[in-house]
């Protein structure tokens, strides 16, 4: 490894020439483009759309604001562009504002590169050192943002207060040479958002009654939610008109990259367990719907919040938590997910969804088991026929009907929480002609005859299917449930 110079002298004979960050991002960014590499490892479902406008942003050196809901991936999408930072770079030693040795800014790295010139120590910081965050609250103040005279600071350098060394930096000059943010923008005061003008288009800062202007180099980014405009705050008109980009982010267009999402950041590989629990594709993408069906759900449903992705992510780990815990109970190392376990990740949802009058009426609890049947359904009719079929005048002609008809001559199947699979299996098989059911009512034979793992799932479905169609009665138990004739359930009362 090449050893980096330590003086300015030394920076000035290695040749080493700084640029400004916008430049410095526009560089590296170009590169990764040329490399063919994913521009944002880890960022899914927005190649597309809010990446390809990041890229024509950075590229035009633009300041950035990203507007969007809940739990859309804004403020990870704005931690990553520290990736585009060079790997490190020299600054003045001890500088508090990342003093360039070429371009110094600061009383303090003037001074110093006066009085020894080559011999100036030279630092260098990584990316880290030159990335800074902020949320904005009612309590932040131009002191925190900006920087403030410090009486300490010019006490003990027996200094007037009128000397630039008393003033105490804030984050946003301490992140010179660097991409500074600001998360939730609307929560900044009026008047706070008023002090960052300067930084947007003069790119200085001013300090109390100071007359010297200390011009910064930096990438300002923000985020928003589009709620906080009527709700909390605004973003005061100067300051979005200064904002060069503004990018609407989204929530994954499509279940796969819904899924692609939750398995990246759900905890599911749970290190020393002594069981693994076992989560069938068509369990994931049943949970995955879950957040469909509220983000089209008007009824109960506030749309204006949005539905965070973290639902489906926080779902699947209780999903898995559930299973988990089933296989301690009855010894099975590999237990699997079923429908029934899905009464787990209703805590999951009932925190996330903001719900209208009518919603908060029926409750959060009620309004979460109907988001879980909305998306049972849903990818019930992926996979099978009506159960109301128009066409069929009879009703024996209905594929189903072998299986309504057992119930209806008052039997009953009750399914246990605590059954081993095997036991779940024999129990769903127990009802007659099930399986032919199965083969005449799926709309793809074929995709349930490929996939054989998800086979005792696919039994369960069907049931499920029927109940949510009105077509059979649940009832839940205990320690589990109990389907029956829906006609008798309701002529008993």
């Amino acid at each position: 490894m090449k050893e980096l110079p330590t003086t300015l002298g030394a920076l000035k004979r290695s040749g080493y020439r700084s640029k400004p960050v916008k430049e410095e991002l526009r560089d590296n960014l170009l590169a990764r483009i040329r490399g063919g590499g994913p521009l944002m490892p880890g960022v899914i479902g927005y190649d597309e759309t809010v990446l390809k406008q990041l890229t024509h942003a950075i590229l035009s050196k633009h300041d950035i604001l990203l507007l969007g809901l809940r739990g859309q991936g804004k403020t990870r999408i704005l931690r990553k562009l520290a990736e585009f930072l060079d790997e490190s770079i020299p600054i003045v030693a001890g500088s508090e504002v990342n003093d360039d040795p070429f371009a110094p800014i600061s009383r303090f790295a003037q001074e110093i590169i006066s009085e020894l010139g080559d011999q100036t120590p030279i630092e260098w910081i990584g990316r880290e050192r030159r990335y800074g965050e902020k949320l904005a609250t009612p309590d932040v103040s131009m002191a925190d943002l900006i920087g403030d005279i410090d009486p300490v600071k010019a006490f003990h350098q027996k200094i007037g207060y009128g000397h630039e060394g008393a003033i105490q930096f804030g984050i946003i000059p301490r992140t010179n040479r660097g991409i500074f943010v600001i998360n939730e923008l609307p929560d900044l005061q009026a008047r706070i958002q008023v002090g960052l003008l300067n930084i947007m288009e003069e790119r200085d800062i001013q300090i109390r009654s100071f007359r010297v202007r200390i011009p910064l180099d930096i990438l300002m980014a923000f985020s928003a939610n589009p709620e906080d405009y009527t709700n909390r705050g605004n973003i005061i008109t100067p300051l979005k008109d200064r904002i060069d980009s503004q990018i609407i982010t989204h929530y994954p267009k499509s279940a796969e990259a819904a899924m692609e999402i939750t398995r990246q950041e759900a905890w599911l590989d749970r290190p020393a367990a002594a069981v693994k629990a076992v989560i069938p594709e068509t369990v994931r993408l049943i949970v995955e719907q879950i957040a469909f069906e509220a983000r089209e759900d008007k009824d109960y449903v506030d749309q204006k919040s949005g539905v965070s992705a973290r639902l489906p992510i926080a779902a699947m780990e209780l999903l898995a938590s559930a299973v988990e815990l089933r296989g301690a109970l009855t010894g099975e190392a590999a237990p699997r997910a079923r429908l029934s376990d899905l009464e787990s990740v209703v805590p999951a949802i009932t925190g996330k969804l903001e719900l209208v009058y009518a919603g908060e009426q029926e409750g959060p609890a009620n309004i979460a088991r109907a988001m879980v049947g909305k998306a049972v359904r849903t990818i019930f009719h992926k996979h099978f026929q009506d159960p109301y079929n128009k066409k069929e005048k009879q009703p024996e002609a209905n594929p189903y009907y072998p299986v309504v008809s057992w119930f209806e001559k008052g039997n009953q199947l009750t399914l246990g929480d605590r059954m081993t699979d095997a036991e779940y299996r024999k129990a769903l098989e127990s009802v007659p002609d099930i399986r032919k059911v199965l083969a005449h009512g799926a709309l793809d034979p074929k995709a349930l005859e490929k996939d054989k793992a998800e086979d005792m799932l696919h039994l369960e479905l069907l049931l499920e299917g029927l109940h949510l169609h009105s077509r059979l009665s649940k009832e839940n138990l205990t320690e589990g449930f109990v389907y029956r004739d829906m006609m008798s359930d309701i002529l008993k009362g």
